[in-house]
């Protein structure tokens, strides 16, 4: 019985859950428990309005969903980094923040031209709090180098600012409610140019469908109306979906040629 409750253990390891989200196990196949039954009028209680639900995807009005809205006025409320970051780390509408360690905002030169957004924190940065310094970042940093930039002369961030358990994707809940302080971030940074890692941060400040694979390698211009001129922004590979094919780095490479033309002004 012990070796077969190790090999499941283990096996939950290699898929990718290395953390506990409850304080007790849950027994996942048990029958749930019959709802409370309302006191007074049943009729009266049915028929009072349920709240509007989060919206799922970006553009839906924030009228129609209160924790947005909420996340619209403290980013639009925040007009310093510092004031930004104080926000996001009070904010309380995000279920990631309940399972975070730290709460990771960004590295980097806040002056910088060129500012690169990715997805989410791993593991290593929601212990040290910085975004990119696993694996991936290590690479990404390898990848500035060679272009003549580094965490002096870059800004780093990402689209969500807690990391999702067991480093799974991110919903599409809990991207729109990170999105207003990312769009007030990109704002108040106002970079010569954007660098999306990655095919979710792409289609998510884009707000296009087509995936990493047709987005790579071309200019956008990215706008909010907290922007007073659009932005260049290009899409490339996220390093963590490099170091899983390898044989992509070829195209990245092409890709961060293309930034380090736009930054030295070498092509419109």
């Amino acid at each position: 019985m012990a070796s077969e409750l190790a090999q499941m253990l283990r096996w939950q390891i290699e898929a990718g859950a290395d953390e506990a989200i409850a304080n007790s196990p849950q027994n996942r196949y048990a029958r749930p428990e019959p709802p409370p039954q309302p006191l007074g009028n049943p009729a009266a209680a049915a028929a009072k309005p349920k709240p509007a639900f989060e919206p799922a995807l970006p553009g839906i009005p924030p009228a129609a969903a209160p924790e947005r809205h909420s996340a619209y006025a403290l980013a639009a409320a925040a007009g310093t980094l510092a004031e930004l970051k104080t926000a996001i780390e009070n904010f309380e509408d995000c279920a990631l923040k309940r399972t975070a360690t730290h709460t990771v905002f960004a590295d980097g030169n806040p002056e910088a031209a060129a500012v690169f957004v990715g997805e989410a924190p791993g593991a290593e940065e929601d212990l040290r709090g910085l975004p990119f310094v696993g694996k991936a970042g290590q690479l990404l940093d390898r990848m500035l180098a060679a272009i003549g930039l580094d965490r002096s002369s870059a800004y780093i961030t990402n689209i969500l600012f807690w990391r999702p358990p067991g480093n799974r994707q991110p919903t599409s809940g809990e991207i729109a409610a990170c999105l207003p302080f990312v769009e007030r971030h990109i704002e108040i940074l106002s970079p010569k140019i954007l660098v999306f890692l990655g095919g979710t941060a792409a289609k998510t400040l884009l707000g296009r469908n087509e995936g990493i694979m047709r987005l790579r390698g071309r200019w956008f211009d990215y706008a909010t109306p907290g922007l007073s001129r659009p932005i260049p922004a290009i899409p490339t590979f996220h390093p963590a979906y490099l170091l899983r094919s390898p044989g992509q780095k070829r195209a990245a490479w092409q890709d961060f040629l293309a930034i380090r033309d736009r930054l030295r002004g070498d092509t419109d």
